[in-house]
């Protein structure tokens, strides 16, 4: 894949670490009051998760545009044709995939709340680091 600004981007860097792929679209007002909270939990979660935020349907330069305006700290992909979108069997926006650090994946539809994702990320890093797992 290529994230937004054209750099090639590798899913091997996700390996063996907790993720989150967050989808969103440009032109989706729903996705832009959520931005936000997604960057303050990658900003809180730095280290521990990583963000990789997943923008489909539309163009690279309204894309930049959205990262830039909600100040995305994280890896944002440009999945204009939704290929990445197919692959995780997501339909519309906003959406998420907690990857876990074996790899397990959940795919949740719809908006989180501050509370609903703080309580995910929790999960997916005790996961993480909890004896017998790839990060414990």
């Amino acid at each position: 894949a290529r994230t937004v600004d054209g750099a090639a981007f590798d899913s091997a860097e996700l390996a063996g670490r907790p993720a989150v792929l967050w989808f969103w679209t440009p032109w989706c007002p729903t996705c832009r009051g959520e931005a936000p909270e997604v960057a303050r939990a990658a900003r809180e979660h730095a280290g521990a998760v990583t963000f990789v935020g997943v923008a489909g349907h539309d163009r690279a330069e309204a894309m930049r545009a959205f990262v830039a305006d909600h100040e995305l700290e994280f890896t944002n992909l440009d999945d204009a044709d939704g290929a990445v979108w197919r692959l995780f069997g997501v339909t519309h926006q906003p959406a998420y995939a907690f990857v876990a650090a074996d790899g397990a994946v959940e795919v949740v539809r719809g908006t989180l709340g501050h509370q609903q994702l703080t309580e995910r990320l929790g999960a997916l890093t005790a996961a993480a680091t909890a004896p017998g797992t790839a990060g414990g």
